[in-house]
């Protein structure tokens, strides 16, 4: 049987026949293909000369029918800023009930009852589901740094006769069947740039090129036993490579541009995909997540209607925060919301105290707005800008002469980063809990030796920026270079940003001497060195700390992660073989 056939089949198994016409309104089929899959259907004893639905049709519709649905609901939903920093998407309330709940009343309303759903971001807001529609919760400790094809993954075991449903779907109307006879993909019959297959005349979905419109995407989708056994072996095969971290499950269906399943083409006003904060707005303007706190500040700070706010998205997830933009009155500007757990790791009055000290200096972004209690920040946007890239000389020189044109100043705040303070205090976060890292206790204890070096030097203390990292120098279309987030600003030894623009650039030594020489136009003092080496074994560990502090709250950080841990214990040798050799 093919594709068409298969729909017919089904659709007279549940519905029965009438006539002709009738069954291709429902099938969506021209004529010519419901006489012509009719008569096929009778010769391959699929159906009687009535057309009702033999033994043989109905033993294998039942033997591909669903038995279960997987539900991917791990992601932080980017786009869907401001509602994402308090709601997980799949719970955003549209026209009454939350989407997921939606989903989840559909699939039993077709009799799937086993549910098992894939969470991450704010994993604990879905505990209820499992009191409410006896669902399984799946949960994805790396939502932070693998998208959903790790998700998928981790439910793998599942997948046979099974739904695979992304959690921001709306349908009109119900999208499951109590019967299926094959595998599909839901797509529209919408064109978009932003797709990457198309339907051919064979209702297959191919590959599109860049340049080309493809079948908007819509996620659902089907997989019969039959394919099951691949897209689990493909899963599995894709999880363990890093190069698919940031995939999609979908990329596991293509062999050779052509997905393993066929197309299932919708009308583009049936089932909507809820994206963006606007989509929102638009499509259900009464929704209770329209009412942001994020849009409320920015409405009284700007002295401006919410519905004036425009163009609202997504800009890259710091580790500290996320931003979005937007604009008012033609004019951009970008608002920045505290992450997971920042109120424990950053005093917001003294961040104001930083900003004030500055401002007017050109050295900073321009704030429009910040809140000392809730870390709310509006910045204006700077068009055509980029940072620092780490690896370009020519911006290497541009934002080491600002730093030192910055530590010339001299200027004083009322607090101090105190680096070795800040390791225990992030460890204190643990509650308690033993490092990941088997020899932190003994790997700590050589870090702390380092104190001793450092407090060798006689050290003017000024304000430090602390995250001077490649991503927080702005090169502005101007020509001009600003340095952004000050948040962990505060008065210590400058050489501390040489040393933290280089652990988070992923510097090796060699890279790091160059910095070091750049910034001192290569007049740095071997004595000097060392002590900026001992700060990348001080920083390294500080960061680390911080790192495992996130990770309890559920944000990994990869690769950067276990970097920071190399660069305590790396470093600590290198200075120690140094003092020795020189002793």
């Amino acid at each position: 049987m093919n594709t068409q056939e298969r729909d017919i089949l089904i659709t007279l198994y549940e519905k029965g026949f009438s006539n002709q016409r009738d069954l291709s309104h429902l099938t969506c089929h021209s004529l010519g293909v419901v006489n012509r899959s009719l008569h096929n259907l009778v010769d391959e004893g699929y159906l009687d000369d009535r057309f009702f639905a033999s033994k043989k049709a109905k033993t294998e519709i039942e033997s591909k029918s669903p038995k279960n649905a997987i539900i991917l609901a791990a992601g932080f939903g980017m786009r869907m800023v401001p509602i994402n920093t308090q709601t997980p998407k799949g719970l955003i309330e549209v026209r009454g009930e939350p989407l997921i709940e939606r989903l989840i009343k559909q699939l039993h309303q077709k009799g799937i009852l086993e549910i098992h759903i894939v969470v991450g971001f704010m994993k604990d807001q879905f505990e209820y589901l499992i009191d409410k529609y006896d669902v399984d919760l799946i949960v994805n400790e790396e939502y932070f740094c693998k998208n959903n094809l790790h998700s998928l993954y981790l439910a793998s075991q599942f997948i046979s006769n099974t739904y695979i449903v992304p959690c921001d779907i709306w349908s009109k109307e119900n999208p499951f069947s109590n019967h299926e006879l094959y595998s599909w993909y839901m797509v529209s019959d919408k064109l978009s740039e932003n797709s990457y297959v198309r339907v051919n005349r064979k209702m297959e979905l191919v590959s599109v090129s860049d340049s080309s419109l493809g079948n908007s995407m819509i996620g659902i989708s089907y997989v019969s036993k039959e394919v099951a056994g691949f897209l689990r072996s493909k899963l599995s095969q894709y999880d363990k490579d890093r190069q698919y971290s940031d995939s999609f499950w979908e990329e596991t269906l293509f062999t050779n541009g052509r997905m393993a399943v066929s197309a299932k083409v919708v009308d583009c006003n049936a089932t909507i995909e809820i994206n963006t904060y606007e989509q929102l707005r638009e499509f259900d303007s009464n929704s209770n997540h329209l009412k942001s706190d994020a849009l409320k500040t920015i409405s009284e700070a700007l002295n401006v209607d919410i519905v004036s706010i425009k163009g609202i998205s997504v800009l890259k997830k710091g580790m500290t925060n996320r931003s979005f933009l937007f604009g008012v009155n033609n004019k951009k500007y970008i608002m920045r919301i505290p992450g997971e757990g920042t109120s424990k790791l950053i005093d917001r009055r003294k961040e104001s105290d930083v900003y004030a000290t500055i401002k007017g200096k050109g050295i900073c972004d321009d704030v429009v707005y910040i809140d000392s209690e809730k870390g709310y920040k509006i910045t204006e946007y700077l068009e055509g800008s980029r940072v620092c890239d780490p690896g370009n000389v020519r911006d290497l020189e541009t934002c080491m002469s600002l730093l030192r044109t910055f530590h010339g100043f001299h200027f004083k705040v009322d607090h101090e980063f105190d680096i070795f303070g800040q390791i225990d205090f992030y460890e204190a976060l643990w509650n308690g809990k033993p490092s990941v890292y088997r020899d932190y206790k003994e790997t700590k204890k050589k870090v702390f030796l380092l104190k001793n070096y450092i407090a060798s030097f006689e050290i003017k203390k000024v304000l430090t920026h602390i995250d001077a990292v490649p991503d927080n120098f702005l090169f502005t279309s101007s020509g001009d270079v600003r340095l952004i987030d000050w948040e962990y600003a505060g008065m210590q030894d400058p050489h501390v940003d040489i040393a933290m623009f280089c652990i988070y650039s992923l510097y090796d030594r060699e890279d790091v001497d160059r910095l070091i020489d750049i910034y001192f136009e290569g007049d740095c003092q071997l004595e000097t060195r060392i002590k900026i080496y001992s700060y990348i074994s001080a920083c390294g560990l500080l960061w680390s700390n911080w790192c495992e502090y996130k990770r309890s709250l559920g944000v990994e950080f990869g690769e950067y992660s276990l970097r920071q841990y190399r660069y305590a214990k790396d470093y600590y040798r290198i200075v120690e073989g140094l003092l020795n050799k020189n002793a």
